[in-house]
């Protein structure tokens, strides 16, 4: 428990899941760098946004139970970013008339 830096069980499991966050966070770089290689292609599939913005929400919960400003700001923001990118994924299909129109 020391070399985490906790006191109690409840603090443990914090930081597991502080980590679990992190790993959902960094899954969205191995999706996307997979995706473009296997398209030959920089390319962004639209699930490195669904991880982006669950890994952030988890991290942003983490920083908010550490009080810490500096990375609540920062996980704010990137979720807000997130969050704007797949409303305007699925504004542009919605958009998008369907092979039967």
């Amino acid at each position: 428990m020391n070399m985490l830096h906790v006191d109690s069980v409840a603090e443990l499991w914090w930081v597991v899941f502080g980590l679990a966050a992190q790993l959902m966070f960094t899954a969205r770089f191995l999706l996307q760098w997979i995706a473009s290689e296997r398209a030959k292609d920089s390319v962004m599939p639209v699930a490195f946004w669904y991880f982006s913005l669950i890994g952030g929400v988890m991290l942003l919960i983490y920083a908010l139970y550490r009080a810490d400003p500096v990375f609540i700001l920062g996980q704010a923001l990137g979720v807000f970013i997130y969050a704007r990118n797949l409303w305007l994924i699925y504004a542009k299909r919605r958009a998008q008339p369907t092979p039967s129109e």
